[in-house]
């Protein structure tokens, strides 16, 4: 069939199924299958598309499968991100945090960057991209998750891989850090099972933060704060009950000048900024 009619009847099965935004992701399936984006859908309405893997799509996303794993692969900033099962989806709000950094980073000259538990890559790599003055290490400890990083680590030549368990910085800091920025896990490992079904479907260590949500926060607090140059920012995301919690984390271990940030939803729940003094 072509796009029109596999936009159709895809919009028509997953609304039937009471699938959530079922345009929406009708638009996605049938656009990734034609390997074009969502806006260029009209020009290209008489292309045919696969019936078999447009099926596939559909019952994977009937079954509750992430969208972005169905399609394995989603925007993020400014760039395309390979994804799948064993990596935590990029979402929206993290963009701010990346965005954070990416200005920050661009009044550094040739700036060194880490970026902890990085998953898919979706933030240290899309500084490398902005900054190619900068070099960003991303780190990560999941095998699965690391084939996404690696694969993805195309997008910028100045990204490096780094397969790593942060609690262990002294195995992985290479030089002195300009900027750290991490979006760890944070949620209440109690929580977890209470979240979105979607969620599910992603790694469960990309989620579970210890029994406060704070394990990953000290952490990099305690072991990582050596790790900056004076003067270095550290950039986290944090959920949107942890301001207070992380603020007081880091002014224990002799961060200064925390600054908590909203999101566009002007929430305190993500894209943080914290400025420090340096390690001393």
């Amino acid at each position: 069939m072509n796009l029109k009619e596999a936009y159709d009847y895809s919009r028509l099965f997953l609304s039937g199924n009471k699938i959530d935004e079922s345009d929406f992701k009708a638009l996605c399936v049938v656009c990734s299958l034609a390997d074009i984006k969502n806006n260029q859908f009209e020009m290209h309405s008489g292309d045919f598309v696969s019936n078999k893997k447009l099926a596939d799509m559909l019952w994977k996303l009937k079954s509750g499968e992430p969208l972005q794993y169905v399609i394995g692969r989603w925007d993020f900033y400014e760039s395309e991100f390979y994804v799948g099962s064993g990596v935590l989806i990029p979402r929206p709000e993290t963009e701010e945090l990346t965005d954070a950094v990416v200005k920050a980073a661009k009044n550094i000259l040739n700036p060194v960057v880490y970026d902890l538990c990085s998953g898919s890559g979706c933030i240290g790599i899309s500084v490398a991209k902005a900054v190619p003055g900068a070099k960003v290490y991303c780190v990560e400890k999941s095998d699965a998750a690391c084939e996404y990083l690696i694969k993805n680590s195309y997008l910028a030549k100045n990204a490096v891989p780094v397969k790593g368990d942060i609690c262990r910085p002294e195995e992985i800091i290479k030089e002195a850090a300009d900027i750290i920025v991490s979006n760890p896990p944070y949620v209440k490992t109690a929580d977890i099972s209470n979240l979105q079904s979607e969620l599910a479907y992603e790694p469960k260590a990309a989620l579970d933060g210890g029994a406060d949500g704070l394990f990953f926060y000290n952490v990099i607090a305690n072991k990582w704060k050596s790790a900056l140059k004076s003067g270095g920012k550290l950039c986290l995301e944090i959920g949107e009950d942890q301001g207070n919690a992380v603020s007081d984390i880091l002014a224990d271990t002799g961060f200064k000048n925390i600054e908590v940030k909203k999101d566009i939803y002007q929430n305190n729940r993500i894209c943080l900024l914290y400025t420090s003094d340096a390690a001393d």
